[in-house]
């Protein structure tokens, strides 16, 4: 498997992602990307990350990324996708695909009866699906969780 095409599957546990629940402190206020704000020294709830990227538990899993295809789309080598299985794959949407049993994270297009899994980075060509090659869409990616 190439390495831009490459990604990594982590076990489909749908029924753990919610069993235990982690709820963690929210900050009140906002971080400011400018000036510094003055610091707010309280909380203002505690949250649960599922609560707000997992939206459809049994249709979810998580999947880490190999490779830089898809830079240009936020997602780098190292990212956790968060791939939701209910999503509807329309053109435009960012999916992960098998094509002839390779997985690969690739934007979604569909022009004139065909299907093409267009990369994100310029180093790269899309993958334009053949009548003769299998496609299956796994899921389309609802989040990414990028580290800086």
């Amino acid at each position: 498997m190439d390495a831009h095409h490459a990604a990594t599957l982590l076990p489909d546990t749908p029924d753990t992602a919610h069993s235990r629940k982690l709820r963690l402190p929210l900050a009140a206020g906002k971080a400011t990307a400018g000036f510094p704000s003055p610091a707010t020294d309280h909380v203002e709830r505690r949250l649960d990350l599922n609560d707000h990227l997992v939206l459809h538990p049994q249709a979810t899993f998580f999947m880490r990324v190999k490779g830089d295809s898809m830079i240009g789309a936020g997602i780098h080598d190292g990212d956790l996708l968060i791939v939701d299985r209910s999503l509807e794959p329309v053109s435009g949407r960012v999916v992960v695909a098998a094509v002839d049993g390779e997985l690969t994270v690739k934007r979604l297009q569909r022009r004139r009866n065909r299907i093409i899994l267009q990369a994100e980075n310029p180093a790269y060509s899309g993958i334009t699906v053949g009548e003769d090659q299998e496609l299956q869409i796994w899921g389309v990616v609802a989040y990414v969780v990028h580290a800086p």
